[in-house]
């Protein structure tokens, strides 16, 4: 499989802790996995162009307003996919973290994709929005949901796991609870290593620190944004933990922070 790395959705700039990464927009950072068999495989969508064209409507003006998005329709998935030489359509999976109106903006750019969720982030999506996170707009055209409510079986490193339906056992849901009500994250075998999206498990590198130092910004949106305080807090030691005892084998990334996709560009 072959893995691109995608900032699908600037927002507002923001600065390092410390000296040395000049201060960056934040982003949307999303993975185009090619694979043998299965086609294209979207993790996340970011924003997509009814957001870029219409941002009051579809992301709604508080978010815009606190956000402050580029609106760039260059950096949307749909287009980095035709740069990238290949056709929407060949986008047969999108796996979304959760559905937050930046995670899942790009939904209706991809009619005929399935969309693998946990069912438990359908629900409260559907059932919640119109909201300050989950906006109608993105799942008004009828997705081809594939809701998944994760059990006891085969574990990924010590963490529950879920095999998406269709997509081949190198593409793992790994839930990670505490940001929104059925949050999770997608492991991607890539070589002889993994790596896992983390969707807004963290929001900046230097929280999974042995000593944590979260950014003074983004952690006014994650702590604002939470569901489970404890629950996000326990699945952030879980996520130093898995650095700490299988950083050889395992590469982690958050959904937002610009210094870490950096990293892959």
């Amino acid at each position: 499989m072959n893995i691109h790395h995608l900032n699908c959705g600037s927002v507002r700039q923001i600065e390092a802790t410390y000296d040395g990464p000049a201060p960056a927009h934040a982003v949307n950072h999303c993975l185009l996995v090619e694979t043998d068999s299965d086609g294209l495989v979207l993790v996340e969508t970011g924003l997509g162009l009814g957001d870029i064209r219409d941002p009051g409507d579809t992301l709604g003006s508080d978010w815009v307003e606190m956000a402050q998005p580029v609106l760039d329709e260059e950096e949307t998935a749909v287009r980095q996919v035709v740069r990238l030489g290949h056709s929407p359509g060949d986008v047969r999976h999108i796996i979304v973290t959760h559905l937050d109106v930046d995670h899942c903006g790009g939904l209706p750019d991809f009619p005929d994709a399935q969309v693998h969720v946990l069912a438990a982030e359908l629900e409260a999506a559907t059932t919640e929005a119109p909201s300050f996170r989950y906006r109608p707009a993105h799942w008004v055209h009828g997705p081809r949901w594939v809701p998944y409510t994760p059990e006891p079986g085969e574990e990924w490193f010590g963490f529950t796991s879920v095999q998406p339906k269709g997509l081949p056992p190198e593409i793992r849901l790994v839930p990670l609870g505490g940001h929104t009500a059925g949050h999770t994250g997608v492991a991607v075998r890539d070589g002889d290593r993994w790596l896992l999206h983390c969707g807004d498990a963290y929001y900046y590198h230097r929280e999974l620190d042995e000593n944590p130092h979260p950014h003074p910004l983004l952690d006014i949106v994650q702590t604002g944004s939470e569901v489970h305080r404890d629950l996000r807090l326990g699945t952030q030691a879980r996520l130093r933990e898995l650095v700490r005892d299988h950083g050889d084998e395992v590469s982690v990334i958050s959904a937002h922070d610009p210094w870490e996709l950096a990293r892959y560009l």
